[in-house]
């Protein structure tokens, strides 16, 4: 599995390559935001990009800011043509633009549709099912971010959980519980009804909340919607490489891996926590500690 860095920080993607396992960087306009007030807005967003294109050994993810077809399709040609010589610029787009569910909603399949035409390779970004992934693939996108961390969080705000104070952005959700507390829940509703009358109890309005309220349309973390979206991806041969994103925690790359997405994007704080084991920090001050002066003196010789 390939390693991408999700920030725009340069800093933090310079160290990170220099370690040898970061193999791109995804950006995005919050991002690119944070970089900018992180340095008073005294940035030359140009010169910036650039530099990031330069360090990173790999893609780079830059993003349009418009929602239609025409002026993504423009933003896009821009962003390659000025960026291409510098590394390997790869363009995001929104696999659906709409604002209200009403406008704009095949803008993105048909930006994605023209610009891979031409050549230049897309990233169909806030891909939240596999019914879009499956659609951004086949519009031509080279590739395909589904959102795992955004969806457990859609989730967990439809339990009344609020962020910041029922759970941390950073906090792994645990979608096992979960299945496990909607199986005892659907058995609790279900045993207060008829079940004689079996068409009444599929109908029955307390069945389907109690079904759907702790999964979305089947799926119970954003695990298994890049599950999905893996499934799907090999059962039909498709190319598009799917990168893991909206990545919170450590555990969420090791479960990533083990499904076989081909690239998890991660922000930095989560390289870190990849790293750390408190038996790995306990191993090395025991082996600091009962170091003895024999062999000490080893490293003394030149």
């Amino acid at each position: 599995m390939k390693l991408f860095l999700d920030t725009a920080e340069i800093d933090e993607i310079e160290f990170a390559v220099s370690l040898g396992v970061v193999d791109g960087v995804t950006t995005n306009p919050s991002l690119i935001k944070q970089a900018v007030e992180k340095r008073r807005g005294l940035v030359d967003m140009e010169d910036y990009i650039i530099d990031i294109l330069k360090v990173t050994p790999g893609p780079v993810s830059l993003e349009v800011i418009s929602i239609s077809y025409e002026k993504m399709v423009e933003e896009a040609i821009t962003l390659y043509e000025r960026f291409k010589k510098y590394g390997h610029p790869v363009i995001k787009i929104p696999v659906c633009s709409s604002l209200d569910g009403v406008n704009n909603v095949y803008d993105g399949l048909k930006t994605i549709r023209e610009l891979s035409n031409r050549g230049i390779p897309i990233n169909a970004t806030l891909v939240m099912s596999p019914e879009q992934a499956l659609l951004a693939a086949k519009a031509g996108a080279a590739y395909v971010s589904p959102f795992a961390g955004r969806i457990d969080d859609y989730l967990r705000d439809r339990l009344g959980m609020k962020r910041g104070i029922d759970y941390q952005k950073s906090d792994y959700y645990d979608f096992n519980l979960m299945k496990n507390i909607e199986d005892k829940l659907i058995d609790s509703v279900i045993s207060l009804k008829d079940l004689n009358d079996l068409r009444e109890v599929y109908m029955d309005d307390e069945v389907k909340r109690a079904t759907s309220l702790l999964n979305d349309k089947g799926l119970h973390s954003g695990v298994e919607l890049v599950r999905s979206i893996v499934t799907i991806f090999k059962n039909y041969g498709l190319k598009s490489e799917i990168i893991a994103s909206s990545i919170r925690n450590a555990r969420q790359v090791r479960e990533m891996a083990e499904i076989g997405v081909d690239i998890a994007t991660i922000p930095f704080y989560v390289l870190k926590e990849m790293l750390i084991h408190h038996k790995t920090i306990e191993g090395i001050n025991d082996f600091v500690k009962d170091v003895v002066e024999p062999y000490k003196r080893i490293f003394q010789y030149r």
